[in-house]
């Protein structure tokens, strides 16, 4: 016999529809006799907050009360669960904290919000009794956080890196397969609605570093910290480079590292070369992935869309369906917010980026001299930095600059970056040092 459902509907409160609240919409109508099944009782959302009610929306809002005030939608007592869409960290944070302190559960694809308030908004949640689920805030519809959080649980994690940003890595295919100028390509991204009118956030890796702040806290045990993540953005890199790069058999891409090291953690976001035959260098386009090395099970690669309407719109009704099965557990019993029990969170060290251990690639024009090289050779080993691969390239006509490309072995940042101070002060380096950093993540 089929088992009777007594439990009454859940009652869902979403602030914000534009595309991704729209999604939420549409994946929680079409997909609700399966979400109804899985979770136990129904999850219909019965309330909902716009800035705009005029605005014609890409979904089916019969039986949705709207407003344009948010705070109707928390203070509404029916609501069980608040779905904050409305993003940014000024309004979004007040009302979640506003619906934290009605005792109402959060789910949430605020990234930033989750980065630079989420300690603050995890405490308040407990002392509640309440859940904030935030899957979608990392690689869109790809259930990386579950996956850590959940299924690694009998692991210690060694390290992740992950292409986070779908922006970046859409720049830097296109860069690499086409032979194209970084501004070239960006100008394409924001005609596609890749990137927005200001790309900082994703060019410059801010947007990637709010991601790993929160990769690198649920596998870590640590508390979030946004403001210790060394970030690099892409904006320097050349379709020289890119060739350069594949030539070496490398792939450029905008990776954020976390790696645990034997007296704190790295926190990193920059260019990175990766070997070419490694299948995080082959996620291409607006495609996200993660690595992630654990010591029993090895090496696992979460791979998807890190962006999009209905992607991360699935990760929101799934954490919807998390919720609504656990709203009659003991509040001590559910799963924590960051993997590790409140009271166990470590506050590790992160370094500086001066500690970071790697190999790089640097790009340098120098005069069309001999013994160049030589020179070039003798400051790196005074530096204890050995030499894996070289290219040099002839000038081109009418210049009289010569290009050299160097791939050096694994080397503490501190080393190499004296080693770049004395080869730029050297009268035959004709432009900037250009510096990659490289990881083989075997």
């Amino acid at each position: 016999m089929e088992r009777e459902r007594t439990l009454e509907a859940v009652k869902i409160g979403l602030l914000g529809l534009g595309t991704v609240g729209s999604g939420v919409v549409r994946v929680l109508s079409r997909n609700n006799e399966e979400i109804a099944r899985r979770a136990g009782r129904a999850i219909n959302i019965v309330r909902a907050a716009t800035r705009d009610l005029s605005v014609r929306r890409d979904c089916d809002l019969g039986g949705i009360a709207l407003t344009d005030r948010a705070q109707d939608v928390i203070d509404d007592p029916e609501i069980d669960i608040v779905v904050e869409l409305i993003g940014g960290t000024g309004i979004a944070r007040e009302m979640v904290i506003r619906a934290i302190d009605q005792s109402k559960h959060v789910v949430t694809a605020n990234k930033a919000l989750i980065a630079l308030h989420g300690n603050e908004i995890f405490a308040r949640a407990s002392e509640r009794g309440v859940t904030v689920a935030f899957e979608a805030a990392v690689g869109g519809g790809i259930p990386v956080i579950k996956a850590i959080r959940e299924a690694l649980a009998g692991n210690r994690i060694e390290w992740l890196a992950g292409i986070i940003n779908g922006t970046g890595n859409f720049i830097l295919s296109e860069m690499r397969d086409k032979g194209r100028d970084f501004e070239d390509v960006l100008s394409e991204a924001q005609s596609l609605g890749y990137a927005e009118a200001d790309p900082t956030f994703d060019v410059e890796g801010i947007d990637a570093a709010h991601k790993l702040t929160i990769l690198a806290s649920i596998a870590f045990g640590i508390p979030l910290q946004f403001d210790k993540v060394y970030t690099e953005g892409i904006t320097r890199i050349t379709r020289e480079d890119v060739q350069y790069a594949a030539e070496l058999g490398y792939r450029i891409k905008h990776l954020g590292i976390a790696r645990r090291r034997e007296h704190g953690i790295e926190l990193r976001v920059h260019p990175t070369l990766i070997p070419h035959r490694r299948l995080i260098a082959n996620v291409d386009g607006v495609m996200n992935a993660v690595l992630v090395r654990a010591d029993a099970v090895g090496p696992t690669l979460y791979y998807g869309p890190g962006a999009g309407a209905e992607p991360t719109a699935s990760a929101v009704v799934a954490d919807l369906v998390d919720v609504t099965r656990a709203l009659t557990v003991d509040p001590n019993n559910r799963v924590p917010h960051l993997a590790f029990q409140p009271d166990a969170l470590i506050d590790v060290p992160v370094l500086d980026i001066g500690e970071a251990v790697t190999a790089y690639y640097l790009h340098l024009r120098v005069q069309d001299k001999p013994g160049v090289l030589a020179e070039i050779t003798r400051i790196l080993g005074d530096s204890s930095i050995s030499i894996e691969a070289v290219l040099q390239r002839p000038p081109e006509e009418d210049a009289s600059d010569a290009a050299i490309v160097i791939v050096t072995a694994p080397i503490r940042e501190s080393n190499m970056d004296e080693a770049i101070r004395r080869i730029q002060d050297l009268e035959t380096t004709s432009e900037h040092v250009t510096r990659i950093r490289l990881e083989n993540l075997k």
